[in-house]
């Protein structure tokens, strides 16, 4: 079974408490890189942690300028900067993949838990290959046929956090429009159904569909998913055909959270939802 850890994960708790070295010593983002003597930008990026990955020398640096003389915490932070150097199996599809999803991608491969709410499509961590190759067809992105078995892949590639040594809590509120919505002929939905109906019968795994007569409900704002981390800030994906937004100020992530609560309550039970999914397999 593979193994989940993410350079992201590094990365982001590196620039986090970077961040709060920085504050603590009550120097601005201007002063520290004067001290360092690089760009204001650089700075900034190393402090993102999105777009940069600092290099050991840099981490170092801004120890000493911070007066982090303790041994263990500068290893640890040390560690962090080498870990977050490393390539996630993403790399390999950097080209086509957004700064952001590539983000997300990190995140989600040692996430803890992972809710998401899902308002016209299955989840892409639930998808079979058919499902997700029939969706990416027909998505906004004009894309040619090499592009589209790539992006396939990638959803094979993130799902395997639901089958590694210590596998991903994974919590899908699916609404009933994506079981309405024909996606690859009835064979494809056939398929897709009972893999939602394998996965929500693993013990770390919940599925719960959002019915029609539930009417209106909290979420028809849109799909989101939440990332949850052992001892790490969570953070929301939210996707748009624009560009994907990646969420982590603190008070809108329990924004989120409490959304996904009253989801919850709208939505059916797992049980009811199991045996739903098994009446739609053979009416399909």
């Amino acid at each position: 079974m593979p193994e989940r850890r993410s350079p992201t994960l590094r990365r982001r708790r590196l620039s986090a408490e970077l961040r709060r070295l920085r504050a603590v010593k009550g120097l601005s983002v201007i002063e520290v890189a004067e001290q360092a003597n690089w760009s204001e930008a650089k700075q900034r990026w190393i402090e993102d942690a999105q777009w940069v990955r600092p290099n050991p020398r840099d981490v170092q640096d801004l120890l000493d300028i911070y007066g982090v003389t303790d041994t263990r915490e500068r290893e640890e932070l040390l560690r962090w900067a080498r870990e977050g150097r490393q390539k996630g199996w993403w790399h390999a599809y950097r080209e086509m993949l957004s700064e952001r999803y590539s983000t997300y991608i990190g995140l989600e491969a040692e996430a803890a838990e992972v809710l998401t709410f899902e308002l016209a499509v299955v989840p892409g961590l639930a998808q079979t290959d058919a499902y997700a190759r029939a969706l990416i067809k027909e998505g906004p992105a004009e894309i040619d046929e090499a592009e589209i078995e790539k992006r396939v892949q990638i959803r094979v590639e993130r799902q395997q956090i639901l089958t590694a040594d210590d596998p991903v809590s994974l919590q899908m509120i699916i609404d009933e429009a994506a079981l309405r919505r024909p996606v690859g002929g009835p064979k494809v939905m056939r398929e897709q159904m009972q893999r939602l109906i394998e996965l929500a019968n693993l013990p770390h795994v919940i599925v719960q569909l959002l019915p029609y007569d539930a009417g209106p409900h909290p979420g028809t704002g849109g799909a989101f998913t939440i990332l949850s981390f052992e001892g790490d800030p969570a953070a929301v994906y939210v996707p748009t055909i624009a560009g994907e937004l990646l969420i982590e100020e603190d008070k809108d992530v329990k924004r989120y959270e409490r959304v996904f609560r009253r989801l919850i309550g709208k939505a059916l039970s797992p049980e009811a939802t199991i045996s739903k999914l098994a009446t739609e397999v053979t009416e399909t």
